[in-house]
């Protein structure tokens, strides 16, 4: 698969690339950013996978995310997807701003028209991780996950589907139960149908429930969020990890909320707390 390079630039001693390619499972051009922190020459290092939000590409936490000192700092490489599939071909809901283009869900839809293209989560699962494996100087046995609003949504359930493949999972204001909330009953009504059974393998409180385990999570939520009391639901998140006694940490932060400022804030925190998860010895 060819990986074009769109633009490299030094910072903290590693570079932070932006790369687009021709993806098979969205039939799209897609774009993502990859930053590597400086490191001895045939290091393999881990690698923290970040999923944006609601309206948001790759160029939003790249750009105001914050992340790279405290990478540069613990070894760490940050990837960071879009969220959708573009292009002038792709079916979208234009004067909808939390579905369609911008609005992917991490889901594989199965509802026309959006089948064709919106194959999120085999292009964050499979696709991308095959790409990034073969280009960059990553050690693939030792990957975390996380992500803000509904990328929190898509690193709950990417995690929990697949813990054997991440050793640390944590979100910043997720989705926590989709299934329960009007951005999730929009989106994945729309792009899965009607049966709600098809839905629980896209909700981090279900997933739980029907036995999906992670070691620990971590989770950051601001109290002054415009979204936590009607759709992000944290309690909803906290009582099925107690009744799963799964170790979970959800910070209620005084005062902060759904944006890049509150993201920021805590972003050396997540890195460092994956980092200690993500060590060779761990």
């Amino acid at each position: 698969m060819t990986l074009e390079t769109v633009s490299e630039n030094k910072a903290f001693g590693g570079t932070q690339g932006v790369y687009k390619h021709a993806s098979a499972e969205t039939g799209t051009e897609m774009s993502f950013a990859v930053y590597v922190p400086p490191h001895d020459k045939g290091a393999r290092l881990p690698v923290l996978w970040f999923l944006s939000g609601l309206t948001c590409t790759h160029a939003n936490v790249m750009e105001k995310g914050e992340y790279r000192a405290a990478c540069a700092e613990h070894g760490v490489i940050l990837v960071a997807p879009d969220t959708s599939p573009r292009g002038d071909d792709v079916p979208d809901a234009k004067d909808e701003y939390d579905f369609g283009k911008g609005a992917g869900f991490y889901v594989d839809a199965t509802q026309q028209p959006w089948a064709k293209h919106y194959r999120m989560r085999s292009y964050t699962e499979r696709e991308l991780p095959g790409l990034v494996a073969a280009n960059f100087p990553v050690d693939m046995d030792r990957q975390g996950i996380t992500g803000h609003s509904m990328g929190g949504h898509g690193a709950l359930t990417i995690g929990l589907r697949n813990s054997e493949r991440f050793r640390s999972v944590s979100a910043f204001a997720p989705i926590c139960a989709p299934s329960q909330v009007p951005w999730g009953e929009k989106a994945l009504g729309r792009y899965l149908g009607d049966d709600r059974a098809a839905w629980r393998e896209y909700d981090a409180v279900a997933l739980i429930e029907d036995g999906a385990r992670v070691p620990k999570l971590l989770v950051d939520q601001g109290t002054a969020d415009q979204f936590l009391d009607e759709q992000l639901k944290p309690e909803l998140l906290r009582a099925a990890c107690q009744d799963a006694e799964i170790d979970a940490e959800v910070r209620m932060q005084e005062g902060y909320d759904h944006s890049y400022f509150f993201i920021s804030t805590f972003m050396a925190e997540h890195v460092a707390w994956h980092a200690e998860r993500l060590a060779s010895d761990a």
